[in-house]
């Protein structure tokens, strides 16, 4: 129902721009009722969001289950690793929702809420592994904005595997700071 209910939205999104659609428009799209929709989804904006919480969690989950050895930058490479296969599912749903967000002030907005809190979580998940305050936070910040730079090329160059492109983002890195400490 969910996911009737997600492709309904997607499609009149599309069609008529995500102001313009009542969450009405889309139960009756989905062939259910606007209570069926209310069920499953408090807004219309939450039908672009949903299973945000899933991902924060297995990306949690990643930063804690990642190799002792490993620095903060390399946890969190190995974290969103983790959700290649989920984020590889939903390809479908992403392609259109990455336009509708793009699209429309209000859902940027709530976009940017949402990644300032899995920035929270993933820089929580790393003090947890004893990683220190500045750099916890400084890391997830760091690993969000080079996980966004994959996502988002993968989806203009699908011929490529996420896996490669968050390869490619992460080895920037090392590109943008090439002197190891040493400051000019």
């Amino acid at each position: 129902m969910r996911r009737r209910l997600q492709q309904a939205a997607l499609e009149l999104f599309r069609e008529r721009g995500f102001d313009a659609t009542t969450a009405a428009e889309i139960a009756q799209r989905a062939g259910v009722t606007e209570r069926t929709f209310f069920r499953h989804f408090p807004d219309k904006r939450e039908i672009l969001f949903d299973g945000e919480d899933a991902f924060a969690a297995a990306l949690v989950d990643g930063v804690a289950n990642a190799p002792q050895a490993f620095g903060p930058l390399q946890i969190l490479f190995r974290a969103f690793e983790t959700v290649e296969q989920i984020l590889e599912f939903n390809r479908p749903f992403s392609e259109p929702r990455a336009q509708i967000i793009a699209d429309a002030p209000a859902l940027r907005e709530r976009e940017l809420a949402k990644t300032e809190a899995l920035k929270s979580a993933l820089a929580a998940a790393l003090l947890e592994r004893g990683v220190k305050d500045r750099l916890a936070m400084l890391a997830a910040q760091t690993g969000m904005a080079a996980f966004s730079q994959a996502f988002y090329a993968w989806l203009k160059d699908p011929s490529r595997k996420l896996h490669e492109h968050l390869i490619e983002a992460f080895s920037d890195l090392d590109t943008l700071w090439p002197f190891r400490g040493a400051i000019c």
